[in-house]
């Protein structure tokens, strides 16, 4: 290459590098790079086609005698799929053609022939970013063998430019697009949104926020959202471990309007990258609705709950009496009949018990009646209490226990309670033939009991809201029920200074497990 050649490689490779540095748009910087490439080596005409990362045209330049030619996104595939251009997509090599009448890879078109243009030379390059292919830079001259590996190398030398201009430019726009699309969702939602630093500066709302809030969304940007929900920042420091792995969390709270209304909310929280910066997210729903339906809710069940003792107290007397008035110790065809009734009253005055604490400790009353128990005695007693429903089922029931166990200083009715529901709902989920296990294991700090089934299980998604006051399982593998019995049992060992928790797999069954400290008294 002689020097006029090299100075007009190296001013070509300056312009080429300036205008893939004015701007990140394919549409404008593709044309005016190709057409200084046709220009300077006096070719033909010349096409830069762009791939996406799966391989496929997403943009395009085509220059034909110093025009910018049209093209659709069907051209630009078939382009790829046969001829020189599908070559070098495949192969991921360059090609130099000194004649394209004697090379199979060229796609004849009807002006090669001889009588018109006839035949041409071509260079193909693949256009690379850090591996990856980003498109196919392809070069013809009218005359034969007039390529050489100087302008091969030449045209290398763009496409390597070109390649890391186009990869910027493929992000960026996958960047503009992704943010396009957030915005829209963020300004469109009907919840409102607020996105803040982990300071807890806001840094902008949607129109459904500044709605809730009363506030203007000039009047929120810059502020403390501490200024809308107090407990923020505590919430922030209790949760940032989960935030920063990816959880979202959630809570209830009340939020703080410009008008001086506060009313509940539920919080959720997560964090995201918006334009490269590390940001939370907070969604907040009004749950005023909700809350007064709730307190309808439990206001209604509390007055039938105590409706219901003296119906009950009725019932229990009247039996007590029959038992006096009748020998039913004699009578082989009675005792069965007041058994089941015996039970069945044992078993309503329990659930409305239960019902009745649920009440009281929602409200936050102490548990007073503590007194030592003896928490064998207790496992048996609850057992007895189920044998009736496990005899019919024909369910076998085992028991471990870790002896001797230390006694424990609990409502012994409370507890035993909550005993007796695990085990009436792992009889329940369990088949006929089945088999129960309860058990009690200790340590210094905590005496742990756990009731096992080999039901059909919970799956995962459920296994954290069951614990929750009126959540059934909606399936018609699961029996109904009030979903009562295991918030009831929450709370009870939570009063306790407790924790109950389920272990589960679909298909194995589940272990219901609850601890409670040694010296919960």
């Amino acid at each position: 290459m002689n020097n006029d050649a090299t100075r007009s490689s190296l001013e070509l490779l300056f312009n080429v590098s300036r205008e893939l540095a004015r701007s990140l748009d394919l549409p404008a910087v593709l044309p005016r790079v190709l057409t200084l490439s046709v220009e300077n080596v006096g070719a033909e005409r010349g096409t830069l086609i762009v791939l996406d990362e799966n391989e496929k045209p997403v943009d395009a330049a085509i220059v034909v005698e110093g025009q910018l030619i049209s093209h659709t996104s069907s051209q630009l595939q078939a382009t790829l799929d046969q001829g020189l251009a599908g070559w070098v997509l495949r192969q991921r090599e360059p090609a130099l053609l000194q004649d394209t009448s004697k090379d199979e890879r060229w796609l004849r078109r009807a002006d090669d022939d001889r009588l018109r243009t006839g035949p041409k030379s071509a260079i193909c390059i693949p256009v690379k970013a850090s591996e990856r292919l980003v498109g196919i830079l392809t070069l013809v001259h009218s005359t034969p063998n007039f390529f050489n590996s100087d302008h091969l190398d030449l045209l290398q030398a763009i496409a390597d430019q070109a390649g890391i201009a186009i990869y910027n430019a493929l992000l960026y726009e996958s960047l503009q697009s992704a943010t396009r699309r957030y915005r829209e969702l963020f300004e469109d939602n009907i919840n409102p949104l607020i996105i803040t630093t982990w300071e807890g500066k806001i840094l902008e709302a949607n129109y459904a926020a500044a709605s809730a809030t009363g506030y203007d969304l000039s009047e929120l940007v810059n502020q403390p959202f501490e200024m809308l929900e107090p407990l923020s920042p505590k919430k922030l420091r209790e949760f940032a471990a989960e935030l920063r792995a990816g959880a979202d969390v959630s809570y209830e709270s009340e939020l703080h309007g410009k008008d001086g209304r506060n009313y509940p909310a539920e919080i959720f929280v997560l964090c995201a990258n918006i334009g490269g910066q590390e940001c939370l997210q907070w969604t907040l729903r009004d749950i005023t609705e909700r809350r007064e339906l709730d307190h309808l809710r439990e206001d209604l069940s509390a007055m039938i709950y105590h409706d219901l003792r003296s119906p009950l107290s009725n019932i229990i007397s009247s039996l007590d009496m029959l038992k006096m008035l009748i020998p039913v110790d004699g009578n082989a065809a009675i005792q069965p009949v007041f058994k089941i009734a015996e039970r069945s009253t044992e078993r309503m005055q329990r659930l409305i018990d239960s019902l009745l604490d649920i009440n009281r400790l929602e409200a936050g009353q102490p548990i007073t009646n503590k007194k030592e128990t003896d928490v064998r005695e207790m496992v048996f007693e609850a057992i007895e209490v189920i044998e009736p429903t496990t005899e019919s089922k024909k369910q076998k029931i085992s028991v471990v226990l870790q002896e001797p166990i230390p006694p424990l200083i609990v409502d012994s009715d409370m507890i035993r309670r909550v005993l007796i529901n695990l085990l009436e709902n792992a009889a329940k989920y369990t088949p006929v033939d089945g088999t129960l296990s309860v058990g009690v294991s200790h340590d210094k700090t905590w005496i742990t009991i756990w009731v096992q089934d080999s039901g059909l299980g919970i799956p995962l998604e459920d296994q954290q809201h069951i614990f929750k006051k009126f959540i059934r399982l909606h399936s018609e593998r699961f029996p109904k029920g009030l979903g009562l019995g295991l918030a009831f049992c929450s709370l009870a060992v939570q009063a306790h200074g407790g924790r109950i928790w389920v272990e589960s797999q679909e298909g194995k069954g589940s272990r219901f497990i609850f601890r409670l400290p040694m010296n919960s008294g």
